[in-house]
């Protein structure tokens, strides 16, 4: 089974993401490649690809305009694959963003025409030294506002590993070990 992982990353945990899907679809057997889909130089090849997992993250409402391009880019070798999308936001990770989540896919779909299989909002990370003053008056409050969630606590993930193992392998048709990272 051969597997492309294509992702972008703002502060880390897409990317962190993506490498831990790697890790457990190789241990099950999978022919994975993981390319960096925020790179614009990016080569990929989707010679002999049978599933394509895409994930990025969801800042200011969107999802990195470099993603986009790749998305819009390779629509027709995507269209081709089973594809898994998954979105990263902190407003996944609270059941009252769920619908922010959702809409925030919403919108790139109808940007990008990207039309996946399945699709999973995935709540991602707090990364309090990725921030500056800005990033963090706004993390504060307005996303993390009202939520059980204190910045002066630090990093915080609110990734569900087991939760993302379970439906990749479910997308991949493998079973896959669910340990938290």
């Amino acid at each position: 089974m051969s597997v492309l992982i294509a992702y972008a990353t703002i502060e880390g945990q897409t990317g962190k993401i993506a490498r831990f899907l790697e890790q457990r679809l190789q241990a099950a057997g999978c022919a994975v490649t993981v390319v960096d889909a925020g790179n614009r130089m990016v080569d990929v090849s989707f010679d002999g690809v049978e599933h394509v997992i895409l994930a990025a993250p969801v800042h200011e409402r969107r999802h990195p305009k470099a993603f986009e391009v790749f998305l819009t880019a390779h629509a027709k070798e995507l269209a081709a694959r089973r594809v898994l999308m998954l979105s990263i936001s902190l407003s996944a990770a609270f059941p009252e963003g769920h619908a922010d989540a959702r809409d925030y896919l919403t919108e790139m779909k109808m940007r990008t025409g990207l039309s996946p299989e399945r699709e999973a909002c995935v709540a991602g990370a707090v990364r309090i030294g990725k921030y500056d003053y800005y990033a963090m008056q706004v993390l504060e409050h307005v996303v993390m506002r009202g939520r059980d969630y204190e910045a002066s606590e630090g990093d915080h993930e609110f990734t569900d590993w087991p939760a993302l193992a379970q439906t990749a392998g479910e997308f991949v048709g493998v079973s896959l070990e669910a340990e938290t990272v």
